[in-house]
């Protein structure tokens, strides 16, 4: 599994710039060839716009970086071709729903989309519907992903002022944990029947992970090494 290291953050400040992308400039033609063979693949994907980060730096509980707008076919190639601009990362939140008796909810990726099978916390790479201002609302991001995957709302849950910022190679999932006051079975059932409802939901199985130090205050070290593994070539 690749090595992964937890930063615990209280601020996040994250400019959006404009910046050309020489990866995305120089393999133009590559790129478009390799996203019509993903699409044959997953007719579902679709190229739209996305921000990628660079120039991350942690310090005392704070977290800075610059994020520019992209295609998602530039990613996508980026990602799958082993990260061939080292200075970019693709860095995103995740909410990390624990649940009154101690449980983490996991959704499982839909085979239609372009990490099926995988098991994640809701999260998403962020996109211009994130920018406010002039910089990325992670924390407006993770609300818009939960109600999108689950379709919980802010009122089902209480944040935690504490992000858990798990890197690992050119990933940075900012975790916020968002507490529920609801059992497990219950939260499962609800986001369920949720998901029933949609046409062509993104997910297509809930998951409850439990362990002995789920119930401490911190995140639990096996949730974040999962999640490393998870995101080693997301």
């Amino acid at each position: 599994m690749t090595s992964s290291t937890i930063h615990r953050v209280t601020t996040l400040d994250l400019a959006v710039r404009p910046v050309v992308w020489p990866f995305a400039e120089e393999r133009r033609a590559e790129i478009e060839a390799y996203f019509a063979e993903k699409q044959r693949e997953r007719p579902k994907i679709w190229n739209g716009r996305i921000l990628l980060g660079r120039d991350a730096v942690f310090t005392d509980g704070h977290l800075a970086a610059t994020y520019f707008e992209t295609d998602f076919a530039s990613f996508l190639a980026w990602r799958d071709w082993g990260f061939p601009d080292p200075a970019v990362f693709n860095g995103f939140g995740m909410g990390a729903l624990r649940t009154s008796d101690g449980a983490f909810v996991m959704g499982e990726m839909a085979h239609h989309t372009v990490n099926g099978g995988r098991i994640y916390f809701p999260s998403g790479t962020p996109d211009l519907d994130d920018v406010r201002d002039g910089t990325l609302d992670i924390p407006g991001s993770v609300v818009r992903e939960i109600e999108e995957e689950t379709g919980l709302i802010p009122a089902d849950y209480a944040a935690e002022a504490e992000w858990h910022c798990v890197v690992t190679g050119q990933a940075i999932a900012m975790m916020q944990i968002l507490n529920l006051d609801m059992p497990g079975e219950v939260a499962r059932a609800r986001i369920e029947a949720n998901l029933a409802d949609q046409a062509e939901p993104e997910l297509s199985a809930i998951h409850l992970v439990r362990g002995m130090d789920d119930v401490t205050p911190t995140m639990p070290r096996f949730v974040t090494a999962f999640i490393a593994q998870q995101f080693a070539s997301r």
